[in-house]
């Protein structure tokens, strides 16, 4: 009897995704429960598990195809005698790895996906050069590309590289289905909005010296370090309740105004660009916020992030000053309508009263969505944020 492979539920914030890499083969025995498959959306890469215990019969959906909800992708048999079958080719399989081991054939190879192959083929790269940083220790197009790269440059010294055909080399590489969906998000927030950005400046000393004094024992006593990102969560919280237009969003012709604060972290990952979510931030504390932060971050890292974690939004903030930005104008998170950019904290001359002193300044930017923030509502968001992050005590006193 043969059983349907089927892509789950997406939810709501996600109409497809991309057949990203199936883990095994048609021919492989599998077990209930066993990854197949990974499919990549624009906001997570999905695991599809096998549905019963069997051999898989039928690929219907290769690497790089767009599938939506419930859509079948494959076919998998319970066939004891497939199993049988399969239990064979897996013994003779293990005879040819066996019998190749002078070749430095590797059973993570038998891990990759047809894709991936090819590339090693193409490539013409020995398995045993390749170091796999994909899940389960798993062989990646980029690790392929790496290996290859590094035997190119073992192979040509500086004497023998022709600078003349060098020119014209290129190298062509379809964009990941994230990457896609990222470039795609960006370009239609460009297109729909109305979206102008507006800067001011922050003086960091009081929470530098905050941080300063307090560090140890704020990692002592709640195990996460003390960052800028709380503070500034906090500080936003404090100027989404005194501007809500900022915690809206536009759906057709009306203002959706939410009365949930929901603050989205803006992280990047190896697959690219994610915003987990920091959900009804305004009823957490500054540990609890830092807290949240750091566990979201590090799913992130580790793609780990679930559907949930990355949806539901009202406000997002992002910090450019963890890769040294000095400046930037930060591009609207739809469906959102406003997006607070930090930047990197450089030590500059400021006037304070009729003297020239030298105080760690940040840049802050605000991009906002005009057909419902007029200008002066950003100066006055962005100087509210500036006000709480200069003089912290507002926020014990909620000023």
């Amino acid at each position: 009897m043969n059983i349907d492979i089927k892509i789950p539920e997406f939810s709501e914030s996600i109409s497809e995704g991309t057949v990203s890499t199936w883990i095994r083969k048609v021919g492989d025995h599998v077990d209930e429960g066993e990854t197949l498959v990974e499919i990549e959306t624009d906001k997570v890469v999905l695991e599809i598990p096998s549905p019963a215990t069997g051999v898989i019969e039928k690929i219907i959906k290769d690497e790089n195809e767009i599938v939506n909800s419930h859509e079948v992708i494959g076919q998998l048999s319970e066939s004891s005698q497939n199993i049988a079958q399969n239990n064979q080719l897996d013994s003779d399989d293990k005879g040819v790895v066996s019998e190749n081991n002078a070749n430095n054939k590797s059973d993570n190879y038998k891990k990759t996906g047809p894709s991936v192959r090819k590339l090693i083929e193409e490539k013409n790269v020995d398995i045993a050069s390749i170091s796999a940083t994909g899940k389960n220790n798993r062989i990646t197009k980029q690790d392929v590309l790496v290996a290859y790269s590094k035997d190119q440059q073992s192979n040509l010294s500086q004497s023998s590289i022709d600078v003349a055909n060098r020119n014209n080399e290129i190298e062509r590489v379809p964009m990941s289905g994230l990457r896609k969906k990222i470039s795609d998000r960006l370009v239609a927030a460009q297109q729909e909005y109305a979206m102008l950005t507006t800067f001011n400046e922050v003086n960091m000393s009081q929470i530098l010296s905050i941080r300063s004094k307090n560090k140890d024992k704020f990692l002592e006593q709640h195990g996460v370090k003390l960052g800028f990102m709380s503070f500034f969560v906090l500080a936003a919280i404090e100027a989404l309740k005194e501007y809500p237009v900022y915690n809206a969003s536009v759906e057709g012709s009306d203002i959706v105004y939410h009365r949930y604060i929901n603050v989205g972290i803006a992280v990047s990952a190896e697959r690219g660009l994610v915003v987990p979510v920091v959900r009804n931030a305004d009823a957490k504390s500054l540990s609890s916020i830092e807290l949240e932060i750091n566990k979201l971050a590090a799913k992130a890292r580790e793609n780990k992030l679930s559907i949930d974690e990355l949806t539901g939004g009202t406000f997002t903030i992002t910090n450019g000053g963890v890769f040294g930005s000095m400046l930037s104008t930060p591009i609207i998170n739809p469906p959102q309508s406003a997006i607070l950019g930090m930047h990197a904290i450089e030590k500059r001359p400021i006037v304070e009263g009729d003297e020239i002193k030298i105080a760690p300044m940040m840049y802050m930017a605000l991009s906002y969505d005009h057909r419902i923030i007029d200008g002066r509502e950003a100066v006055l968001f962005l100087s509210h944020v500036k006000r709480i992050i200069e003089d912290p005590i507002q926020l014990l006193l909620h000023l």
